[in-house]
């Protein structure tokens, strides 16, 4: 299986936001990934619904919105209504995680539930069946550009084996980090979704660097 790549536009450039969209459409990525920071769950503030619904406005991939944000079930049905195609909301965000899987099903929403890179992924495994995505943080959330946290390996892992065992079909995504060096092995690893921020917008050409990739899949 070909990697699923979702490049972040929280590396674009905002000034010139419509044009990185129209590039990503133009690419071989799949998904455009939205990150929602509130300041309080994480220690940065990023953008909103209404920057989310102008995405939407050009884009032509799916938008998968991460909610970096607390008490995320006020704004389920904001985002939805702003284009989100998947929405996944943090573990540790979430005291009754079990309604707000529900919440975003029944909007009609792809459900998917983040894991920062201090939560063991055994915490999913009551949720498991009911999401479609597991996010897993590989850098602690809140700015882009960090280094990559080795363990994520081992994690990402695990959480195969957890979603192979339940004959499950559930998408392992890597959320920072990803560069030429950390993707085969994440993808060998078991993940099959990448999110790809200053690795993608930092480069002189940005959708060869998605091709490549998405031409990783071939190594497989």
């Amino acid at each position: 299986m070909k990697p699923l790549i979702a490049p972040s536009v929280l590396a674009a450039d905002f000034a010139n936001l419509q044009r990185d969209v129209e590039m990503i459409n133009q690419s071989q990525a799949d998904w455009l990934h939205i990150d929602i920071m509130d300041g309080m769950f994480v220690p940065n503030i990023s953008f909103g619904i209404p920057v989310c619904a102008a995405i939407h406005r050009h884009a032509q991939k799916p938008l998968d919105v991460h909610l970096m944000i607390e008490q995320p079930d006020r704004y389920l049905k904001a985002f939805k209504d702003a284009g989100a195609a998947h929405i996944a909301v943090h573990i540790e965000a979430c005291p009754h995680l079990h309604r707000v899987i529900g919440r975003i099903k029944d909007l009609g929403c792809k459900a998917g539930v983040a894991v920062n890179p201090h939560t063991p992924v055994s915490l999913l495994q009551d949720v498991l069946m009911d999401i479609d995505l597991v996010n897993l943080m590989s850098v602690n959330p809140g700015f882009g550009g960090q280094k990559f946290i080795p363990h994520t390996y081992e994690k990402v892992r695990q959480l195969r084996r957890m979603i192979d065992e339940r004959g499950l079909d559930v998408l392992i995504e890597i959320d920072g980090g990803v560069n030429e060096e950390t993707a085969p092995l994440l993808l060998e690893a078991g993940a099959n979704v990448l999110v790809a921020g200053s690795f993608v917008f930092n480069a002189t050409n940005p959708p060869r660097v998605i091709a490549e990739l998405k031409a990783l899949g071939n190594l497989a």
